[in-house]
C-alpha cells in the first residue's frame, strides 16, 4: 500500500561524517565512459520507473542522447552515493532527491552548483517557486533543480465545522477550540501521531512548530528547541494528542484510518492523501458511514489547511522539496544539463502526472505562459484503480492552496545551512521521542523540549 513519502526517508538521509571524494568516470555502473547518461532515480516503485524511462526516450529521440534510468531505494541512498563516489562510479544525474539528500551531496562536494544553476537560468529562475529556490541553495550556490513538492496539511471535515460554525482551524487557537468542541459522539476533535520511531510524528510536529517560530537551530547553529515558542508547540501537541485524539500510540496508518473511518474532525497527513482520501485505490478506501453510498463523500467534505500560525509566529508548513541534481566532475555534463532542462520544460507535466498528489509543480509556467505548468497539473489523472484530476473531487478553494502551498514551505535547519544535522536527527528522531514521551506522561512540554534538545545536541556534537 503507497504511505506517505514522508515515511521513506529516514534512512535516506542519514548523512555519512567524513568528506566523500569522486574519482574516476562518473558514468555509474555498466555504461562508465560510454555514451548512455545515467540516470538515479528515488522514485523507485516499477510504474514510476517506467513512466520516467518513457519521458527519458523522448528525450533520446529529440537529442541523441541515451539514457538510463536506474531505480534508487531511498532508505539505501546514503550508502550507495558513497560507495559510488569511491569507486568511480557516480550517476551523471540524481532525481526525486529530498532536501537533506541534497545537502548530504553537497557536504561530500559531490554536486555541480554551476551546472544546475545553469539549468534554472536557463530555464528561468523567475518561473520557480522562490521558496523552492530558496531551500536548494546555500552561501549563494544553486544545489539543484527544484522539481516538485508535496505538503503535511491539517485536513478536517468542512461538514463538522459549518455545523458547530467554526472557522477554518489554521491557527493554534483554532485548532484547539475545534478539537475540544467537536470531540464528542464517538469523533475524536483530531487524529495525530504520536510513536517515538516514526518521522511522520517528527515532521507533523514540525509542520505545527514551524508557524509559532520555533526552529531547530539558530544563526549561530545553537540548537533552540527549548525555547519558549518550541515549548508552547509541545503544549499544543501533548493536549491535541492527549485531550481529544485517539487513545494510544498512533502513527501513519492508524490516522488515516481513524480520519477515513469519520471518527476524527481533523487529521495531520502529507498530501500523497488526498488521491486514496477520493477513493481512487480499492486498497485504501474511506470507510466512514456516509462513504458506503459515495465513496468520494469525504473528499467532497475534506478542507485543507496549509499554512498554521501560532501566537508566536505567523503562518507556515512543513514540505518537502524534491529536485534533480548534476553530480560533480563528470564527463557528460552538457547532456546532463540537457536532459534536467527537458524534464523540466518538455517532459516536466508527464513528471508531475506520475504522482499528482505529491507532486505539486514549483515551476509554475515558463516565459510565454507563467502559469502553464499549474494550469496543466489541475487537470493531471490522480488514483490508480481509479482515475480523475483532484480538481473533479475538490471544490476549487482546495486546488488552489494545494497549487499556492509550495511558496509558504519551511522546514528546519536548512536556511541555517544545517541540512547535515537535519539528516542525522532525521535517522534518531530524538522529536518523536520525546513527543512520545510526553503524550505518555513521562515528561511535561518543558521537559520534552530539553529532552529533544539535549538529544539534538548530542546529535551535533556526533557531527563535529
Amino acid at each position: 500500500m503507497k504511505t506517505s513519502r514522508s515515511l521513506t526517508i529516514v534512512a535516506a538521509v542519514a548523512l555519512a561524517a567524513a568528506p566523500l571524494t569522486a574519482c574516476g568516470d562518473d558514468g555509474g555502473g555498466d555504461d562508465a565512459g560510454g555514451g548512455t547518461l545515467t540516470v538515479w532515480s528515488l522514485e523507485n516503485q516499477t510504474e514510476r520507473v517506467q513512466a520516467t524511462q518513457a519521458i527519458a526516450d523522448r528525450f533520446t529521440a529529440a537529442s541523441g542522447i541515451k539514457v538510463k534510468i536506474v531505480a534508487t531505494d531511498e532508505n539505501q541512498f546514503s550508502s550507495l552515493i558513497t560507495s559510488a563516489a569511491a569507486a568511480g562510479t557516480l550517476p551523471d544525474v540524481v532525481g526525486a532527491l529530498p532536501l537533506a539528500a541534497v545537502a548530504q551531496m553537497a557536504t561530500n562536494d559531490l554536486v555541480d552548483g554551476d551546472a544546475t544553476k545553469a539549468v534554472v537560468d536557463g530555464l528561468g529562475a523567475g518561473t520557480f517557486s522562490p521558496r523552492a529556490l530558496e531551500l536548494t541553495s546555500q552561501d549563494g550556490k544553486q544545489l539543484a533543480v527544484p522539481s516538485d513538492g508535496w505538503a503535511q496539511l491539517l485536513f478536517y471535515r468542512t461538514d463538522l465545522f459549518d455545523k458547530a460554525g467554526l472557522p477554518a482551524p489554521d491557527t493554534y487557537a483554532k485548532i484547539l477550540d475545534a478539537a475540544a468542541k467537536l470531540n464528542t459522539g464517538g469523533t475524536a476533535g483530531i487524529s495525530l501521531a504520536t510513536v517515538p520511531n516514526d518521522a511522520f510524528t517528527e515532521q507533523s510536529f514540525e509542520n505545527l512548530a514551524l508557524g509559532n517560530g520555533c526552529e531547530l537551530v539558530d544563526a549561530s547553529k545553537a540548537i533552540t528547541l527549548e525555547s519558549p515558542q518550541c515549548v508552547r508547540a509541545f503544549q499544543l501537541y501533548g493536549d491535541l494528542a492527549t485531550k481529544y485524539s485517539v487513545p494510544g500510540a498512533q502513527d501513519v496508518d492508524t490516522t488515516r484510518a481513524t480520519y477515513f473511518a469519520g471518527k476524527s474532525a481533523m487529521v495531520v497527513w502529507s498530501s500523497f492523501l488526498l488521491d486514496e482520501l477520493a477513493g481512487t485505490r480499492n486498497d485504501a478506501l474511506p470507510t466512514c458511514p456516509q462513504c458506503k453510498a459515495d465513496k468520494t463523500f469525504l473528499a467532497k467534505n475534506t478542507g485543507v489547511v496549509t499554512a498554521i500560525a501560532g501566537p508566536d509566529g505567523k503562518p507556515a508548513q512543513f514540505g518537502e522539496i524534491t529536485s534533480w541534481t548534476i553530480t560533480n566532475g563528470g564527463e557528460r555534463t552538457d547532456a546532463a544539463k540537457q536532459f534536467v532542462s527537458y524534464l523540466m520544460n518538455e517532459g516536466y507535466t508527464d513528471w508531475l502526472g506520475i504522482a499528482p498528489e505529491g507532486k505539486f509543480p514549483v515551476r509554475k509556467g515558463d516565459a510565454a505562459d507563467p502559469a502553464k505548468f499549474t494550469k496543466a497539473w489541475n487537470d493531471l489523472p490522480a488514483g490508480v484503480d481509479t482515475k480523475q484530476p483532484l480538481g473533479k473531487v475538490y471544490p476549487p478553494e482546495v486546488i488552489e492552496a494545494l497549487q499556492k502551498s509550495p511558496d509558504t514551505f519551511q522546514r528546519w535547519g536548512f536556511p541555517q545551512k544545517q541540512g547535515a544535522l537535519v539528516g542525522a536527527t532525521l535517522a534518531e528522531l530524538p522529536v518523536p521521542k520525546a513527543i512520545n514521551a510526553l503524550t505518555g506522561g513521562g515528561k511535561d512540554a518543558a521537559g520534552a523540549a530539553k529532552q529533544a534538545a539535549d538529544d539534538v545536541r548530542t546529535i551535533q556534537k556526533s557531527l563535529e
